[in-house]
């Protein structure tokens, strides 16, 4: 199905991807870090399938700016299915909020992986904000994927958009931008791991900054985390 999917839509725009989408996994869901770009994604969506179930991650370490951003943006579009997941276990494994300074992987498991992967479990597919300009690693990515390990269809409606395109669709539509970007956050995560990006550096330089590391671990292969660019 997805290589006859990708054939089909080989000349098609992020809108026909989506449509393709809802009718191949009825039961699919979108999830969204309601990030720099985030809105995009969840616009899009929103036009084709207003009630497509939304997941948003609240690690409890994300930015204020953040949270306030996503209800901003969730009522701006009336997203009308929206769930936001935590960790049920965090007082048992991070009972201080320190296991970022010591582990960030583990942070990461512990306050997104985890979390997603239950949130993910009544579903057959999910659709990601990926995009091929991320990383080297992407520059193949296909609109449909299967996800090793668990068999779900990955959707990546806007993997061929150029950087470019993401803000000409934004002043287009006059989205809202989250706030973090103006004062030197391109990319955005938790607040305890995100510092401010300086001219010329790479938008993801300010991710888990001298620490090899730039993946949260949302994208996994049987059930391992695949370091592999920007987040959803």
């Amino acid at each position: 199905m997805v290589g006859a999917l990708n054939a089909r839509l080989t000349h098609h725009g992020a809108t026909d991807v989506l449509r393709a989408a809802f009718e191949a996994v009825p039961d699919i869901a979108l999830v969204s870090s309601f990030g720099a770009e985030s809105v995009v994604l969840l616009h899009l969506a929103a036009m084709v399938k207003r009630d497509v179930p939304v997941i948003f991650i609240d690690t409890e370490m994300l930015f204020a700016e953040t949270l306030v951003y996503q209800q901003e943006v969730a009522e701006r579009l009336r997203l009308s299915n929206l769930t936001i997941i935590r960790a049920e276990d965090l007082a048992q494994r991070d009972p201080g909020n320190v296991l970022h300074k010591s582990d960030t992987d583990a942070c990461c498991a512990l306050r997104k992986t985890r979390p997603l992967q239950t949130a993910l479990a009544p579903y057959s597919g999910w659709i990601t904000g990926r995009k091929r300009y991320q990383s080297g690693s992407r520059a193949a990515l296909e609109f449909f994927e299967v996800e090793v390990g668990t068999g779900r269809i990955k959707v990546n409606p806007l993997a061929r958009w150029a950087p470019e395109d993401i803000t000409e669709y934004m002043d287009e539509n006059r989205l809202p931008r989250h706030p973090l970007v103006a004062q030197g956050y391109p990319s955005i995560g938790c607040a305890p791991c995100t510092s401010p990006v300086a001219p010329g550096e790479d938008p993801r330089a300010g991710r888990w900054r001298q620490q090899d590391k730039d993946e949260c671990g949302i994208h996994f292969v049987n059930g391992k985390m695949v370091r592999v660019g920007a987040e959803t």
